[in-house]
């Protein structure tokens, strides 16, 4: 099966492919509390045209993902933020590109492949499906279809929530161990 994997991390990618990654801390980011409100139905922050332009660019990665604040020790999206009990949305815009090196895009299947610690949620365009595993637990790798016809110049809007567990006793902090997006003939 021909496939090409593109790393998410690689500032060199993120810069091809003219994006960033986004990250708002909170259920629902700029909320008192974290957002969190008793019966709330649901976090706006998981939608495509959410506006997630004041929140955080991790832009503190170079050349062979190490963090420049941290003497290469937190890599961007690696980076342990917060602690005890904690939500937050990690968010990127990933327009697909024509080839990568000899592969061509157009019409393969594309999916988003991530580990999350400790709990995970990954949401594209605003949609989850139960079926290809975009809500999983403690440490589990999650890995999404993006699309299943992929067409060159598309935009997808990746969000991720992440949650500190275990819930009754929170140990640590939130992070993402890493973010790959695949694509398969």
């Amino acid at each position: 099966m021909p496939k090409a994997t593109l790393d998410l991390e690689d500032p060199i990618v993120l810069q091809q492919l003219g994006t960033e990654w986004r990250f708002g801390s909170g259920w629902e980011p700029g909320r008192p509390n974290e957002g969190l409100v008793s019966q709330l139905a649901g976090s706006s922050a998981r939608e495509p045209d959410y506006d997630d332009s004041g929140w955080e660019v991790i832009d503190d990665v170079e050349a062979g993902g190490k963090d420049k604040a941290a003497g290469g020790d937190n890599p961007g999206i690696r980076k342990t933020r917060s602690t005890g009990l904690t939500f937050g949305w990690y968010r990127i815009r990933v327009t697909l590109p024509e080839t990568i090196g000899n592969f061509n895009v157009e019409g393969s299947e594309v999916w988003f492949e991530s580990n999350i610690d400790d709990y995970g949620e990954i949401w594209v365009d605003g949609e989850w499906d139960r079926d290809a595993g975009a809500v999983n637990g403690f440490n589990v790798t999650n890995r999404v279809r993006i699309s299943d016809d992929a067409r060159p110049g598309n935009t997808h809007v990746i969000a991720c929530l992440a949650v500190n567990g275990p819930l009754a006793r929170p140990g640590g902090g939130i992070f993402m161990r890493y973010a790959l997006l695949e694509f398969e003939k």
